[in-house]
């Protein structure tokens, strides 16, 4: 094993492919404390941003980052198998079979739960094969489930927000070139992850306002009641530590054990990011969801202190600017959701059906923005906003039912 060689240097020399060991000065109020790799200019430039002026550097866990001229090769090779279609069924096909995994999906999650809460043992086989066609859902056409995250039932959170993370996760570990197996993996413990809150009382769980000390302690066990009744199952030890670690935090404020910096393995850094944008952005009975753009900037200030910045970065890219499912406001005063990406960051294809001008829904159609050149989304923007239900119009012109 190679010892470790500490050296203290000036931010100024701070380069792409160091290890921070330690944040030795720091001026201004956000403290910076957790080690770790960085891994491009943008990590330098936040840590200069939040006021980092010396730091110590462990030149045993050096590590090579691609250039520049490697990244511009790695970019055009990824461009060429894109010109490549890699989705092998439509939209409108994939939708039928995604709407029946969504609602099976729903229907395990509450058997799981009631498992759970009587402390009865299941069969882990039902929603380990159940993780697995989400998956090749995700294989055929991702953008199939992603629209359908985005169908809320205000009553159904605890249900559905596994089942979401579930379908970010299967997403985001693709995105990344994951093997199968972890793929599977990152999609089966998402599935699990908050099956502990059903220990918790409806009254704190549900709670509209801010929870008082006494209570946050009590949703906090949410995490260990959900281990401790893994422990029990056939579950390899990998998927459950990933769950125990879905709320700790790189700078070891998170909970339940404090664990932090290297010590968070990457699937439980994946799964804190997916659960902490499902949860920002989804409708509760006491709140309306916040827009993917708003729980980006949030995910984004929480890095590189307690998330890992690499991994919310290349979230923020795998989702889009404008995320499938997605409510925009358009230039021409109309609403309507994103459908699909193109290569175009800033013009997906897009569903209009809603007039906000004369306030009525219109008959929906798909438009192109990247060969719209009149029209262009002029930001994102939530259904509470303009008091529309936008889950009827998913469910008539989005889904299949």
């Amino acid at each position: 094993m190679t010892p470790n060689i500490l050296k203290k240097i000036s931010i100024n020399q701070l380069k792409p492919g160091m290890f921070v060991h330690k944040i030795v000065e720091q001026k201004g109020q956000l403290s910076v404390k957790n080690q770790g790799r960085v891994t491009s200019d943008a990590i330098v430039d936040t840590l200069k941003k939040r006021g980092v002026v010396s730091l110590v550097i462990d030149t045993s866990k050096a590590f090579k980052v691609a250039s520049e001229q490697d990244e511009s090769e790695q970019e055009n090779k990824k461009e060429a198998v894109e010109d490549t279609p890699r989705k092998s069924a439509s939209l409108e096909s994939e939708l039928v079979r995604a709407t029946k995994l969504h609602k099976q999906g729903k229907a395990i999650q509450k058997l799981l739960l009631n498992s759970v809460k009587k402390e009865q043992p299941f069969d882990s086989s039902i929603p380990k094969a159940f993780s697995q066609s989400l998956v090749s859902s995700i294989d055929r056409n991702p953008d199939a489930l992603l629209c359908l995250t985005k169908i809320r039932e205000k009553d159904d959170y605890l249900l559905e927000h596994s089942l979401n993370v579930a379908i970010l996760l299967a997403n985001f570990a693709r995105y990344l070139g994951m093997s199968e197996d972890d793929v599977q993996d990152l999609s089966y413990a998402g599935f699990l992850h908050d099956l502990g809150k059903i220990k918790i009382p409806d009254e704190i769980l549900h709670k509209p306002g801010r929870l008082t000390d006494p209570e946050m302690e009590i949703m906090k066990g949410h995490v260990v009641h959900g281990v401790d009744f893994l422990k029990q199952t056939e579950l390899d030890v990998g998927l459950i530590q990933a769950i125990s670690e879905h709320h700790e935090r790189l700078d070891g404020l998170g909970y339940p054990a404090g664990t932090k910096g290297e010590n968070i393995s990457q699937a439980g850094r994946m799964l804190a990011i997916a659960d902490m944008y499902d949860a920002l952005t989804a409708d509760r009975v006491y709140k309306a969801g916040m827009s993917s753009q708003k729980a980006f900037s949030i995910l984004m200030s929480d890095a590189p202190e307690r998330l890992d910045l690499a991994l919310v970065q290349q979230f923020i890219k795998c989702m889009g600017v404008y995320p499938v499912g997605s409510l925009v406001l358009l230039s021409n005063e109309r609403l309507a959701v994103v459908v699909e990406q193109t290569n175009a960051p800033l013009a997906p294809i897009v569903k209009v059906f809603y007039s906000v001008r004369n306030s009525h829904f219109l008959e929906p159609k798909d438009v192109n923005l990247t060969t719209e050149k009149n029209v262009k989304v002029s930001k994102a923007v939530i259904a509470a906003d303009y008091n529309i239900d936008v889950n009827a119009f998913f469910e008539r012109s989005v889904s299949i039912g």
